[in-house]
């Protein structure tokens, strides 16, 4: 469910709003003149969600890829490649 506040409690209750923003794990939108202004958020969930902007990113990156015919390489090749570049080390997941 969407939060949402006033900008004055951004003002006048910053501290609550830091709070509710950990422990919601959800943004917090912020409301000016009755219409949306910001969009407030725990430094964790804003990391989070530019993973997942990255992550998206290069999936569609590849998804293109994918339609253009390319096919990249074979699984084994890509691990042979890996396993030169650490000098024969076997790679643990």
């Amino acid at each position: 469910m969407a939060i949402i506040k006033p900008i004055s409690d951004l003002r006048n209750k910053s501290t609550e709003i830091s709070e509710l923003a950990h422990s919601s794990q959800e943004p917090i939108y912020i409301t000016k003149n009755g219409e949306g202004d910001l969009v407030v958020m725990s430094i964790q969930e804003y990391r989070k969600m530019e993973r997942k902007l990255d992550l998206f990113a290069k999936l569609s990156t590849a998804q293109a890829q994918w339609d253009e015919g390319q096919r990249g390489r074979p699984f084994q090749d890509v691990v042979k490649s890996l396993r030169s570049r650490i000098g024969g080390k076997e790679i643990s997941s």
